[in-house]
């Protein structure tokens, strides 16, 4: 009987440390970027999205990273909670997706209506995992 006491302890204790370090949860963006507009890129992540990121509750930080290889961006975006970054609605994110567009357009001499000229490639969710001992 104190077998098995200690066997369902220690499966608690576990699944009770994995919940507690899924809280954490990154935003995972790939984004189509030519290696000749990587600095109007993050000139324009830097005006637009990071302001507004930073006064998003649950916001941790993010880690931007470009490919060479396949010429795209990454953004790794943490948030505290998956509920804090999924309870940030859509149209929010439009209006400066917008704003973010229209400053990417405007250093291209395009104009700055035209569509995005970098394209989302992927879009997911990532849970950090701890290495064990």
């Amino acid at each position: 009987m104190i077998r098995k006491f200690v066997l369902l302890f220690a499966i608690l204790v576990l699944f009770a440390g994995q919940a507690l370090a899924s809280e954490v949860v990154i935003e995972q963006l790939r984004l189509k970027v030519p290696e000749s507009q990587v600095q109007i890129w993050l000139e324009a992540e830097q005006q637009t999205w990071q302001p507004w990121l930073e006064q998003q509750e649950g916001f941790l930080g993010r880690d931007i990273a470009w490919d060479p290889a396949h010429e795209e961006g990454l953004l790794l975006i943490h948030w505290a909670t998956r509920d804090q970054w999924k309870a940030i609605s859509s149209d929010e994110v439009d209006v400066v997706q917008r704003q973010f567009d229209s400053v990417v357009n405007a250093a291209l001499g395009r104009s700055v209506t035209a569509e995005s000229p970098f394209p989302l490639v992927l879009e997911g969710e990532l849970l950090p995992l701890r290495l064990p001992g």
